[in-house]
């Protein structure tokens, strides 16, 4: 591949800084009704990307997951249901929702009602401002990446919600724990983030995808894209391992281990509840595909047209996906004690070892 057959894709190449709504708007004339015209296009293109990410997660969950565990395993998944047993995606969802809902007798039912909501909601507004390529991007503060990392932590208090509000003492240890992981990792994981943000100079994550669209080096005619897992590649492999432990992947699924706490915090679930509780669960692991492909893989970014900008995000964010699942085949959980040890004693040290050093080369370098 030539330097000039790869061009990163620029994340609005036609219209600059218009979004989705905007785009929406224009199309369908809903622009000239002034705000409530605004509004529903804000709506229907917040429709569109919403149903996208559930669409994704409606594969991954059923289907996909237990596709590729197989695989890594040596066994036979799904497949009497449909063609490749893609039909089992429609089986489950109609095995789950017809479930009766058991409540617990002595639930808090505020709590209890409103945890699953929290869990799944937290993460749908994540992708509110995530650069996905092609124009879709539904808004682009200026503080896009704080505001990311704020909303997808409020995931932590759906846990610990779901875990006291359940009456269990499995639940309640497993929410505890949760919260625990999520307070040792997330500030790795903003800490690392931040060592981005030194090198673009801004927290607008449209800035930090157009600072990885020139080439890093060109060698033989191949050239090597800007992307910051390329150019700080230690902070990149940070990213990773904090942003697993978040989505409480394997090695780092203590909080809901089976063998450990029956089922942690989603012990007492059933029915559209457990349904919501298991979505959020891997629409955070999409949208923590989504933050590593805007920050260290050129967000949309690829060779082609600007019209495949979103064909490249999504295969980098089934890549991160792939890889959730490569790890809960091949590595073994740890214990509570060493997880915790492992995120303040070893990752909080490496990730402000990485911001100090990376202040320091982007000081010299300016």
């Amino acid at each position: 591949m030539s330097g000039a057959s790869f061009a990163p894709v620029p994340l609005q190449q036609d219209s600059d800084t218009v979004l989705l709504p905007e785009r929406v708007a224009d199309l369908t004339g809903l622009g000239e009704l002034g705000v409530a015209g605004e509004l529903v296009a804000a709506f229907i293109a917040a429709f569109f990307v919403g149903n996208l990410m559930l669409a994704m997660t409606g594969v991954a969950g059923p289907w996909a997951k237990r596709k590729i565990t197989a695989a890594f395993t040596d066994r036979i998944a799904v497949n009497r249901v449909g063609p490749f047993g893609l039909f089992i995606i429609v089986a489950d969802a109609v095995r789950l929702l017809s479930k009766e809902l058991i409540i617990p007798e002595n639930a808090d039912r505020p709590a209890y009602d409103l945890a699953p909501i929290v869990v799944a909601g937290s993460a749908m507004l994540g992708f509110a401002v995530i650069p996905m390529g092609s124009g879709i991007q539904l808004a682009d503060p200026e503080i896009g990446l704080a505001y990311v990392f704020a909303v997808s932590g409020i995931a932590s208090v759906g846990l610990v919600m779901a875990g006291y509000s359940s009456s269990n003492k499995y639940s309640l240890l497993g929410g505890l724990r949760a919260v625990a992981q999520n307070i040792a990792y997330e500030i790795p994981l903003v800490v690392t983030g931040m060592s981005v943000v030194i090198f673009t100079g801004t927290l607008q994550l449209g800035g930090i995808v157009e600072a990885q669209t020139e080439p890093l080096i060109t060698l033989g005619g191949f050239a090597i894209p800007a992307w910051y897992a390329f150019v700080n590649p230690f902070a990149f492999g940070l990213f990773l391992v904090a942003n697993f432990a978040e989505v409480g992947r394997n090695p780092f699924d203590t909080p809901e281990a089976p063998t450990e706490i029956v089922a942690g915090y989603q012990t007492e679930y059933s029915s559209v509840y457990f349904v919501l509780i298991y979505l959020g669960e891997f629409l955070h692991i999409f949208l923590g595909g989504a933050v590593i492909a805007t920050l260290f893989l050129g967000g949309p970014a690829g060779p082609g047209p600007a019209a495949l900008g979103i064909v490249w995000f999504l295969v980098k964010i089934w890549a991160v996906f792939l890889l959730t699942q490569w790890l809960r085949s091949a590595l073994p959980r740890v214990r509570i004690d060493q997880m915790i040890e492992i995120g303040w004693k070893g990752m909080l040290v490496l990730s402000f070892a990485n911001l100090v050093l990376t202040a320091l080369i982007v000081g010299m370098i300016a």
